[in-house]
């Protein structure tokens, strides 16, 4: 073997040098995902990168990636959230992932494709790493830490201890959508961003191997996919809509919605209704769907009822 030079030999040493933190596999991940009749057609896993959401949306744009293509990165430096927040992780600490998908039902239905992810990705870390997950519509994912003191609510209000441990990002790429999933797997509570993070280890997951975690997710995402797509994209035939109601932390709060054009709506989250909106009924008893917003949770409420009036029958 050729010596390295000193600088690349300490590069190197500074790959592994995290032992609790090996780097994926992906040549066992192509061989678990990627077959023929599967959704997935291409796995690569880069060791670091700008962004998995930009990378993919410009191979996208330049019709190098069909349908199925997944794109992994070790480390992020420019990761993306909604409302075009940036944020970072230290390498191999999480998940840092896209895919991209050219969905065969209505364009108008494409709305759901984050709501899917998130009922996919939250299913499938419950069986997988045995943790308790919830969704914060429309891109959160949440966990509670075991014996973690309440995270305190804005201007006071009371905290439920959840913490945000992913998130998602969909964009129209090409002729599809690229969806970039986030997961903090093993950051410790001082590699935490902001006080309502948290991680699959601060929640006590049973696994915090990224391999089996990512495989987990994915095949989920294959399988909610495919039911989506025979009912032609219909959130109630297919359950989706139902689904993710039932699994939403935001339904029976009170929250206030901070919407485009700095205005704010303040009501208890009521229903997830047909086109993916959460629907706010506000204290003069009007009901107001909101379908982009950030929403802030301030506390719950009574009259807790998965799915609200709007949620489909079973």
């Amino acid at each position: 073997m050729t010596p390295q030079p000193p600088e690349n030999q300490d590069k190197d040493a500074g790959r592994w040098s995290d032992l609790s933190r090996p780097p994926l596999n992906a040549t066992a991940l192509r061989r678990a995902l990627v077959r023929p009749g599967g959704l997935w057609t291409a796995l690569d896993v880069v060791p670091a990168t700008g962004s998995t959401n930009t990378d993919l949306a410009a191979r996208a744009a330049e019709g190098k990636a069909e349908e199925g293509a997944v794109l992994v990165a070790e480390e992020q430096s420019a990761g993306r959230g909604r409302l075009n927040r940036s944020w970072s992780a230290p390498p191999r600490s999480g998940l840092f992932f896209s895919v991209y998908l050219t969905p065969r039902v209505p364009a108008q239905r494409w709305g759901w494709l984050p709501l899917l992810t998130g009922v996919a990705t939250a299913t499938a870390l419950s069986r997988t790493a045995g943790i308790d997950t919830s969704l914060k519509w429309p891109n959160d994912i949440l966990v509670s830490c075991p014996g973690d003191a309440d995270v305190a609510g804005p201007d006071g209000t009371p905290g439920t201890g959840e913490r945000k441990v992913g998130g998602i990002l969909a964009e129209r790429a090409g002729s599809g959508v690229v969806i970039g999933i986030g997961l903090n797997v093993s950051l410790t509570a001082g590699e935490l961003p902001v006080p309502t993070a948290g991680s699959l280890a601060l929640a006590g997951a049973r696994t915090t191997d990224r391999d089996p975690l990512l495989r987990a997710v994915l095949r989920s995402l294959e399988e909610w996919y495919a039911t989506w797509q025979s009912a032609v994209g219909d959130p109630g035939a297919s359950r989706l809509q139902e689904t993710y109601a039932a699994g939403c932390a935001t339904l029976g709060r009170s929250v206030r919605a901070e919407l485009p054009g700095d205005t704010a709506l303040t009501g208890e989250a009521v229903a997830i209704d047909g086109d993916g909106r959460l629907v706010l009924a506000t204290a003069n008893g009007v009901r107001h769907p909101v379908g982009a917003g950030d929403i802030i949770h301030l506390r719950a409420t009574a009259s807790r009822r998965p799915g609200g009036d709007d949620s489909p029958a079973p």
